[in-house]
């Protein structure tokens, strides 16, 4: 390898890493922790009765879904049997929390009685100027007095379109029902999945339980569509849907969302049966129908959850193993820089400066991550971390022992480190295959904390692989190529090869 490239290599890695450090510091990010770093809480639930197959595992979905509208980062959602368990770190307000992730999805079909504007719009001027057009009566002038928030809530839950209509032409502030008030009976506002404008909504007219299944189908010249084979009873109670409200609007809400709003049948100037199945169209992408298949099969397939426990995990717990784990981890470090330092000698530098460059870049990596994808650094991971250090370490015993046997054959230092890196990546390669091999197995059949620690000794394993090529054998070769540091007197590069009489 030339002068140029072996310079090219590390000067790159090092900006590399200075820029993704100096990044990370810049914006302030820290890593995510997980649960038994920063606490949380950790809920156990159990299926009541018979489930339908797979019925958990929407159930899991759907928990999944609200975890996320929680923004809770990285949590934790598994199924074991009956039971599901929601490891959710970092949560403040618990109890709402709780609440939250084990209420029960339920589909609702409920028709569309008008549009409303978005929330949080401040309503126009409470006050309305009305004349005769064309006559020659005065103007007159009307004020209206802004209506309470109770008569607005009680206008909305009666259903009482007319008023709601007044209000909403009076400037008043229409509120977006809260999930505690979504009541099957009541008329209420809801938002709409992806979509600026909220509706107005009517009673539930039918349920999820009508719906068999739902997938999604794509039609050449149409487009993705959603297609419901719907029950023996809910096709009867469709079609009775579908004629009460021919060519308008009904919406399909679960969890206090409007998912998709379709209009029943717009096309036809007479209703007609549905026969049994359904068909939701309209410019979907493939994701999205895909996605409302997925909902509206929520409701088809509910199940009720118990809660069996409810365990508050709290932070000072993790903190102090985190604690112990850096100690100790520090401590490991030293004692290793100091053997390294001892044995190799001025090689002992190198193998401490490939450890500080790898435990900066992997800071960097692990803050982004967190910050962009969530990822979260538990126990577990630190322990997948210590451990790569062994790996990181034995890649430069491999290549420092493999250099001293170069050199005890007669040939120069400068010539030695080419030849013994060439030799010494293959046997770095095949080892952190094998750790690699088992860091992929343990991720993709593990779960929880095992998958986190196989997750970063992963990580790590791939970055010693870039460390030593980059790195690693750039700066050795370049050091070689000094005879000052190849002979320098007891600390020189030969001294640490045990062949103080080598050449450079």
């Amino acid at each position: 390898m030339t002068v140029k490239r072996l310079r090219t290599y590390l000067v790159m890695s090092i900006l590399v890493v200075v820029a993704s450090l100096g990044g990370v510091l810049a914006s302030g990010d820290e890593p995510v922790l997980g649960l038994d770093l920063q606490g949380g809480i950790s809920i156990v639930y159990e299926a009541v009765g018979k489930a339908k197959p797979g019925a958990l595992d929407v159930a899991r979905d759907i928990i999944e879904e609200r975890v996320n509208g929680l923004g809770v980062a990285e949590p934790e959602i598994s199924r074991q049997g009956r039971t599901i368990s929601v490891d959710l770190p970092g949560v403040k307000n618990r109890a709402e929390a709780a609440k939250i992730v084990g209420r029960t999805g339920e589909l609702r079909f409920r028709p569309v009685l008008f549009e409303l504007p978005p929330a949080g719009k401040s309503p126009s001027p409470s006050s309305t100027t009305t004349g005769a057009t064309g006559t020659a009566a005065p103007m007159t002038t009307t004020t209206t007095v802004s209506p309470s928030d109770e008569a607005v809530k009680a206008a909305i839950t009666s259903c009482d379109t007319d008023t709601v209509q007044a209000l909403l032409q009076a400037g008043a502030t229409i509120p977006t029902t809260k999930r505690a008030d979504d009541k099957r009976t009541s008329c209420l506002v809801l938002r709409q999945d992806g979509e600026p404008l909220r509706l107005y909504l009517g009673p539930t007219e039918l349920t999820g339980e009508v719906v068999d299944s739902a997938k999604s189908s794509f039609a050449p010249g149409q487009g993705y569509a959603v297609s419901m084979k719907l029950t023996g009873e809910g096709s009867t109670a469709w079609d009775q849907l579908g004629a009460k409200y021919f060519q308008q609007r009904v919406a399909i809400a679960l969890d206090s969302v409007v998912r998709s709003a379709p209009a029943i049948q717009p096309d036809q100037t007479a209703f007609s049966s549905f026969g049994g199945t359904a068909e939701i169209s309209g410019d979907f992408t493939q994701e999205e129908s895909e996605r409302l298949a997925k909902l509206i099969n929520y409701g088809a397939l509910p199940v009720r959850l118990e809660k069996l426990a409810t365990n508050d995990v709290s932070p000072t717990l993790g903190r102090d193993q985190l604690d112990a784990g850096i100690a100790a981890g520090a401590i490991g470090l030293v004692l290793v820089a100091l053997y390294m330092l001892v044995y190799y000698r001025l090689l002992g530098a190198v193998v401490l400066a490939g450890l500080l460059l790898s435990g900066a870049f992997v800071y960097a990596l692990i803050t982004f991550l967190g910050q962009t994808i969530g990822l979260a650094l538990t126990l577990a991971g630190v322990t997948g971390l210590i451990v790569s250090i062994g790996i990181t370490v034995d890649s430069y015993v491999v290549y420092f022992e493999r250099l001293k046997d170069e050199v005890r054959t007669g040939k120069t230092v400068r010539s030695s480190v080419d030849r013994g890196f060439a030799r010494s990546f293959r046997t770095i390669l095949a080892a952190d295959l094998v750790s690699l091999i088992g860091a992929s197995a343990l991720y993709f059949i593990a779960i929880g904390s095992v998958k986190g620690f196989a997750f970063f000794l992963g990580m790590s394993t791939l970055l010693d692989l870039a460390v030593a090529y980059f790195f690693m054998h750039p700066l050795v070769s370049l050091m070689a190529r000094r005879p000052s540091l190849v002979r320098m007197r007891k600390v020189g590069i030969a001294s640490g090869l045990d062949t103080p009489e080598a050449t450079a």
